[in-house]
Protein backbone atom coordinates (compact mmCIF):
# COMPACT_ATOMS: atom_id res chain seq x y z
CA UNK A 1 0.00 0.00 0.00
CA UNK A 2 1.42 3.60 -0.83
CA UNK A 3 0.62 5.66 2.35
CA UNK A 4 0.15 9.34 2.21
CA UNK A 5 0.00 12.04 4.74
CA UNK A 6 -2.46 14.85 3.55
CA UNK A 7 -1.35 18.28 5.29
CA UNK A 8 -3.49 20.79 3.65
CA UNK A 9 -6.90 21.45 3.73
CA UNK A 10 -9.23 18.88 2.64
CA UNK A 11 -11.49 19.16 -0.33
CA UNK A 12 -13.98 16.59 0.06
CA UNK A 13 -15.09 15.63 -3.80
CA UNK A 14 -10.69 15.26 -3.80
CA UNK A 15 -10.25 13.32 -1.01
CA UNK A 16 -12.96 10.88 -2.20
CA UNK A 17 -11.39 10.58 -5.58
CA UNK A 18 -7.98 10.07 -3.94
CA UNK A 19 -9.33 6.93 -1.52
CA UNK A 20 -10.97 5.37 -4.38
CA UNK A 21 -7.26 4.93 -6.15
CA UNK A 22 -6.90 1.58 -5.82
CA UNK A 23 -3.61 0.66 -3.55
CA UNK A 24 -3.61 4.03 -1.37
CA UNK A 25 -4.05 4.97 2.14
CA UNK A 26 -4.50 8.02 3.36
CA UNK A 27 -3.91 10.05 7.08
CA UNK A 28 -4.84 13.56 7.24
CA UNK A 29 -3.41 16.22 9.73
CA UNK A 30 -4.00 19.42 10.53
CA UNK A 31 -2.82 21.81 7.90
CA UNK A 32 0.44 23.55 8.26
CA UNK A 33 -0.71 27.05 6.21
CA UNK A 34 2.33 29.62 6.65
CA UNK A 35 5.23 27.92 8.77
CA UNK A 36 6.54 24.44 9.16
CA UNK A 37 6.11 22.49 12.35
CA UNK A 38 6.75 19.51 14.10
CA UNK A 39 4.54 16.10 13.70
CA UNK A 40 4.74 13.70 15.54
CA UNK A 41 7.48 10.88 14.26
CA UNK A 42 4.45 8.50 14.59
CA UNK A 43 2.65 10.29 11.95
CA UNK A 44 5.44 10.60 9.51
CA UNK A 45 7.44 7.54 9.37
CA UNK A 46 5.86 5.32 7.18
CA UNK A 47 4.29 8.04 4.57
CA UNK A 48 6.03 7.56 1.26
CA UNK A 49 3.64 10.64 0.30
CA UNK A 50 3.34 14.29 1.54
CA UNK A 51 0.88 16.76 0.43
CA UNK A 52 1.76 19.83 1.76
CA UNK A 53 2.27 23.85 2.17
CA UNK A 54 5.51 23.61 3.93
CA UNK A 55 7.47 20.14 5.01
CA UNK A 56 7.40 19.21 8.67
CA UNK A 57 10.21 20.88 10.99
CA UNK A 58 11.05 17.13 11.48
CA UNK A 59 11.19 16.20 7.96
CA UNK A 60 14.16 13.77 8.81
CA UNK A 61 11.10 11.28 10.85
CA UNK A 62 9.90 10.85 7.54
CA UNK A 63 12.35 7.79 6.59
CA UNK A 64 10.21 6.46 3.75
CA UNK A 65 9.38 9.07 1.93
CA UNK A 66 10.06 9.43 -1.90
CA UNK A 67 7.85 12.38 -2.90
CA UNK A 68 6.13 15.50 -1.79
CA UNK A 69 3.72 17.51 -3.40
CA UNK A 70 3.61 21.05 -2.08
CA UNK A 71 0.48 23.69 -2.68
CA UNK A 72 2.39 26.76 -4.00
CA UNK A 73 4.38 27.65 -7.59
CA UNK A 74 7.36 28.73 -5.45
CA UNK A 75 9.45 26.38 -3.65
CA UNK A 76 12.48 28.45 -1.90
CA UNK A 77 11.33 26.61 1.17
CA UNK A 78 12.50 23.29 -0.52
CA UNK A 79 15.70 24.23 -1.23
CA UNK A 80 17.43 24.22 2.02
CA UNK A 81 15.95 20.33 2.56
CA UNK A 82 18.29 19.40 -0.19
CA UNK A 83 15.69 16.76 -1.05
CA UNK A 84 17.95 15.17 -3.87
CA UNK A 85 20.66 14.41 -1.40
CA UNK A 86 17.88 12.44 0.77
CA UNK A 87 16.68 10.90 -2.31
CA UNK A 88 13.25 12.39 -2.75
CA UNK A 89 11.26 14.66 -5.75
CA UNK A 90 9.17 16.74 -5.40
CA UNK A 91 6.60 18.81 -7.43
CA UNK A 92 4.79 21.69 -7.17
CA UNK A 93 1.46 23.86 -8.06
CA UNK A 94 2.64 25.45 -11.36
CA UNK A 95 -0.73 25.85 -12.87
CA UNK A 96 -3.25 26.02 -10.31
CA UNK A 97 -2.53 29.60 -10.00
CA UNK A 98 -2.47 30.88 -13.42
CA UNK A 99 -6.52 31.68 -14.37
CA UNK A 100 -6.25 34.11 -11.54
CA UNK A 101 -2.93 35.89 -11.66
CA UNK A 102 -3.29 36.69 -15.85
CA UNK A 103 -7.07 37.94 -14.57
CA UNK A 104 -5.17 40.61 -12.01
CA UNK A 105 -2.60 41.09 -15.06
CA UNK A 106 -5.95 41.91 -17.59
CA UNK A 107 -7.37 44.10 -14.16
CA UNK A 108 -4.14 45.97 -13.63
CA UNK A 109 -3.13 46.96 -17.02
CA UNK A 110 -6.68 48.37 -17.96
CA UNK A 111 -6.61 49.97 -14.61
CA UNK A 112 -3.07 51.66 -15.11
CA UNK A 113 -3.67 53.10 -18.92
CA UNK A 114 -6.88 54.29 -17.99
CA UNK A 115 -5.52 55.45 -14.90
CA UNK A 116 -8.39 54.37 -12.57
CA UNK A 117 -6.91 54.87 -9.28
CA UNK A 118 -7.48 58.33 -9.96
CA UNK A 119 -10.60 58.26 -11.18
CA UNK A 120 -11.57 56.66 -7.86
CA UNK A 121 -9.61 59.42 -5.76
CA UNK A 122 -12.06 61.93 -7.69
CA UNK A 123 -14.90 60.12 -7.11
CA UNK A 124 -14.17 60.23 -3.68
CA UNK A 125 -13.80 64.31 -3.32
CA UNK A 126 -16.46 64.73 -6.00
CA UNK A 127 -14.48 65.92 -8.34
CA UNK A 128 -15.31 66.22 -12.28
CA UNK A 129 -12.56 65.67 -14.67
CA UNK A 130 -12.90 63.98 -18.32
CA UNK A 131 -9.42 63.96 -19.34
CA UNK A 132 -8.43 61.83 -22.35
CA UNK A 133 -5.94 59.94 -20.24
CA UNK A 134 -9.80 58.16 -18.45
CA UNK A 135 -10.35 57.48 -22.02
CA UNK A 136 -6.90 55.14 -23.05
CA UNK A 137 -7.57 51.59 -24.74
CA UNK A 138 -5.24 48.60 -24.22
CA UNK A 139 -6.02 46.68 -27.45
CA UNK A 140 -3.07 47.42 -30.16
CA UNK A 141 -0.56 47.67 -27.59
CA UNK A 142 2.54 45.58 -26.71
CA UNK A 143 2.93 43.06 -23.49
CA UNK A 144 6.22 41.61 -22.83
CA UNK A 145 6.82 38.64 -20.76
CA UNK A 146 10.33 38.01 -18.95
CA UNK A 147 9.93 34.49 -18.51
CA UNK A 148 7.43 32.77 -20.38
CA UNK A 149 5.67 30.51 -18.12
CA UNK A 150 2.36 29.45 -16.54
CA UNK A 151 1.35 32.58 -15.44
CA UNK A 152 2.61 34.40 -18.31
CA UNK A 153 0.90 32.01 -20.87
CA UNK A 154 -2.67 32.71 -19.68
CA UNK A 155 -1.87 36.03 -19.04
CA UNK A 156 -0.88 35.97 -22.86
CA UNK A 157 -3.82 34.12 -24.05
CA UNK A 158 -6.31 36.45 -22.48
CA UNK A 159 -3.99 39.49 -23.96
CA UNK A 160 -4.51 37.94 -27.48
CA UNK A 161 -7.68 37.92 -27.19
CA UNK A 162 -7.85 41.41 -26.42
CA UNK A 163 -6.05 42.53 -29.03
CA UNK A 164 -2.42 43.18 -27.88
CA UNK A 165 0.83 42.42 -28.98
CA UNK A 166 2.47 39.49 -27.36
CA UNK A 167 6.73 39.35 -26.76
CA UNK A 168 8.24 36.89 -24.58
CA UNK A 169 12.06 37.13 -23.09
CA UNK A 170 13.08 33.95 -22.72
CA UNK A 171 16.55 31.38 -22.58
CA UNK A 172 14.73 28.72 -23.99
CA UNK A 173 13.37 29.38 -27.54
CA UNK A 174 11.33 26.08 -27.90
CA UNK A 175 8.39 27.17 -25.96
CA UNK A 176 6.62 23.92 -26.28
CA UNK A 177 5.75 22.24 -22.54
CA UNK A 178 4.91 18.71 -21.56
CA UNK A 179 3.83 16.84 -17.69
CA UNK A 180 3.08 20.36 -16.63
CA UNK A 181 -0.29 20.71 -14.58
CA UNK A 182 -2.81 23.39 -16.55
CA UNK A 183 -6.31 23.86 -16.55
CA UNK A 184 -7.89 22.66 -19.39
CA UNK A 185 -8.47 24.95 -22.27
CA UNK A 186 -5.57 27.60 -21.08
CA UNK A 187 -2.52 28.96 -21.26
CA UNK A 188 -0.07 28.28 -24.37
CA UNK A 189 1.23 24.75 -24.03
CA UNK A 190 2.69 24.93 -27.67
CA UNK A 191 4.03 28.05 -27.13
CA UNK A 192 2.55 29.64 -30.33
CA UNK A 193 0.80 32.70 -28.97
CA UNK A 194 3.55 35.22 -28.73
CA UNK A 195 4.34 37.31 -31.93
CA UNK A 196 7.61 37.96 -30.90
CA UNK A 197 10.21 35.85 -28.84
CA UNK A 198 13.57 36.99 -27.82
CA UNK A 199 16.78 35.33 -26.35
CA UNK A 200 18.35 37.56 -23.23
CA UNK A 201 20.71 38.67 -25.39
CA UNK A 202 18.12 41.21 -27.22
CA UNK A 203 16.70 41.87 -23.45
CA UNK A 204 17.05 45.64 -24.76
CA UNK A 205 15.42 45.30 -27.73
CA UNK A 206 12.80 43.31 -25.67
CA UNK A 207 12.52 46.29 -23.01
CA UNK A 208 12.34 49.08 -25.59
CA UNK A 209 9.15 47.56 -27.58
CA UNK A 210 6.80 47.50 -24.57
CA UNK A 211 3.74 49.04 -23.26
CA UNK A 212 3.32 46.47 -20.79
CA UNK A 213 6.49 44.50 -18.51
CA UNK A 214 5.21 41.59 -16.71
CA UNK A 215 7.31 39.40 -14.85
CA UNK A 216 7.12 35.49 -14.65
CA UNK A 217 10.44 34.66 -13.12
CA UNK A 218 10.92 32.68 -10.18
CA UNK A 219 13.37 33.82 -7.31
CA UNK A 220 16.49 32.37 -6.86
CA UNK A 221 20.29 33.53 -6.53
CA UNK A 222 20.28 34.41 -10.47
CA UNK A 223 17.44 35.67 -10.48
CA UNK A 224 17.13 38.38 -7.45
CA UNK A 225 17.61 41.79 -8.55
CA UNK A 226 17.37 41.02 -12.15
CA UNK A 227 15.81 44.21 -13.25
CA UNK A 228 17.96 46.83 -12.72
CA UNK A 229 18.01 50.86 -13.22
CA UNK A 230 19.26 50.25 -16.53
CA UNK A 231 16.45 47.74 -17.36
CA UNK A 232 13.79 50.31 -16.39
CA UNK A 233 15.55 52.97 -18.06
CA UNK A 234 15.36 50.77 -21.25
CA UNK A 235 11.51 50.76 -21.09
CA UNK A 236 9.80 53.66 -22.69
CA UNK A 237 8.44 56.36 -20.37
CA UNK A 238 5.01 55.52 -20.90
CA UNK A 239 5.19 51.91 -20.40
CA UNK A 240 3.82 50.11 -16.79
CA UNK A 241 5.51 47.30 -15.20
CA UNK A 242 3.62 44.52 -13.67
CA UNK A 243 5.04 42.18 -11.04
CA UNK A 244 2.79 39.21 -9.87
CA UNK A 245 5.83 36.78 -9.69
CA UNK A 246 8.28 37.46 -7.17
CA UNK A 247 8.66 41.39 -5.57
CA UNK A 248 12.99 41.54 -5.65
CA UNK A 249 13.05 40.08 -8.80
CA UNK A 250 12.86 44.11 -9.21
CA UNK A 251 16.14 45.87 -7.42
CA UNK A 252 14.01 47.89 -4.81
CA UNK A 253 16.28 51.20 -5.21
CA UNK A 254 16.29 51.04 -8.77
CA UNK A 255 12.24 51.01 -9.28
CA UNK A 256 11.80 53.60 -6.72
CA UNK A 257 13.99 55.77 -9.12
CA UNK A 258 12.54 55.03 -11.79
CA UNK A 259 8.67 55.92 -10.19
CA UNK A 260 10.56 59.19 -9.02
CA UNK A 261 12.22 60.18 -12.13
CA UNK A 262 9.04 59.28 -14.43
CA UNK A 263 11.46 56.82 -16.06
CA UNK A 264 7.98 54.62 -15.99
CA UNK A 265 4.47 55.50 -16.32
CA UNK A 266 3.74 53.33 -13.62
CA UNK A 267 3.56 49.54 -11.58
CA UNK A 268 1.34 47.34 -10.41
CA UNK A 269 2.87 44.89 -7.36
CA UNK A 270 1.35 42.13 -5.48
CA UNK A 271 4.41 40.55 -4.78
CA UNK A 272 6.48 42.57 -2.21
CA UNK A 273 9.69 43.11 -0.93
CA UNK A 274 8.77 42.99 2.77
CA UNK A 275 6.17 41.10 4.20
CA UNK A 276 3.85 43.16 5.46
CA UNK A 277 5.10 46.04 3.46
CA UNK A 278 5.71 48.83 6.49
CA UNK A 279 2.90 51.69 6.53
CA UNK A 280 5.49 54.18 5.64
CA UNK A 281 7.29 52.15 2.92
CA UNK A 282 7.83 54.89 -0.01
CA UNK A 283 5.81 52.84 -3.04
CA UNK A 284 2.27 53.02 -1.00
CA UNK A 285 2.56 56.96 -1.86
CA UNK A 286 2.80 57.03 -5.54
CA UNK A 287 0.12 57.66 -7.51
CA UNK A 288 0.67 55.81 -10.52
CA UNK A 289 1.20 52.49 -8.37
CA UNK A 290 -1.28 49.86 -7.76
CA UNK A 291 -0.31 47.64 -4.86
CA UNK A 292 -1.79 44.38 -3.76
CA UNK A 293 -0.78 42.33 -0.97
CA UNK A 294 0.22 39.37 -2.89
CA UNK A 295 -3.46 37.95 -3.87
CA UNK A 296 -3.61 37.88 -7.40
CA UNK A 297 -2.95 33.95 -7.20
CA UNK A 298 -4.26 33.32 -3.40
CA UNK A 299 -5.21 30.06 -1.96
CA UNK A 300 -8.28 31.78 -0.60
CA UNK A 301 -9.68 31.69 -3.93
CA UNK A 302 -12.94 30.35 -4.55
CA UNK A 303 -11.44 27.78 -7.34
CA UNK A 304 -8.56 26.90 -5.52
CA UNK A 305 -9.33 23.57 -3.41
CA UNK A 306 -10.24 21.99 -6.89
CA UNK A 307 -7.06 22.66 -8.93
CA UNK A 308 -4.44 21.92 -6.17
CA UNK A 309 -6.78 18.25 -5.44
CA UNK A 310 -7.21 17.64 -9.24
CA UNK A 311 -3.41 18.40 -9.54
CA UNK A 312 -2.74 15.76 -6.90
CA UNK A 313 -5.05 13.03 -7.37
CA UNK A 314 -3.57 12.83 -10.88
CA UNK A 315 0.34 12.77 -9.64
CA UNK A 316 -1.22 9.90 -7.10
CA UNK A 317 -2.16 7.84 -10.35
CA UNK A 318 0.94 8.56 -12.10
CA UNK A 319 3.22 7.73 -9.55
CA UNK A 320 1.09 4.52 -8.69
CA UNK A 321 1.61 3.50 -12.14
CA UNK A 322 5.27 4.62 -12.53
CA UNK A 323 4.90 7.64 -14.38
CA UNK A 324 6.70 10.64 -14.05
CA UNK A 325 4.46 13.17 -12.20
CA UNK A 326 3.56 16.57 -12.92
CA UNK A 327 5.34 19.63 -12.19
CA UNK A 328 8.59 17.03 -11.31
CA UNK A 329 11.15 19.48 -9.82
CA UNK A 330 14.57 18.97 -11.25
CA UNK A 331 17.14 17.86 -9.10
CA UNK A 332 19.33 20.75 -10.17
CA UNK A 333 16.49 23.21 -9.32
CA UNK A 334 16.43 21.68 -5.24
CA UNK A 335 20.33 21.69 -4.95
CA UNK A 336 20.97 24.06 -2.00
CA UNK A 337 24.84 24.61 -4.28
CA UNK A 338 22.84 26.01 -7.86
CA UNK A 339 19.43 27.33 -6.28
CA UNK A 340 16.65 26.32 -9.19
CA UNK A 341 16.68 27.92 -12.74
Amino acid sequence: MTKILVDVPVHSPGMKTLKGIPGVTVEVCDPITEERVTRPKSTLVDKEILFCAAPPENLDDMVSLQWIQIASSGFESLIPLDLPARGIQASNARGVYDIPIAEWCLSMMINLTRDLPQLYRNQQTGHWDRDARFQSEIRGRTVGFWGYGGLARETARFAKTLGLRVHALTRNPNLSQSNLYRVEGTGDPEGTLPDKVLGTEDKKIFLESLDYLVLGLPLNDQTRGIVTAEDLRSLPKSAFVLNPARGPLIQEEALLEALRNGWIAGAALDTHYHYPMPQDHPLWAFPNVIMTPHISGSTKGTRFPERIWDLFVQNVIRYNAGDPVLNLLDSMALSPQKGFE
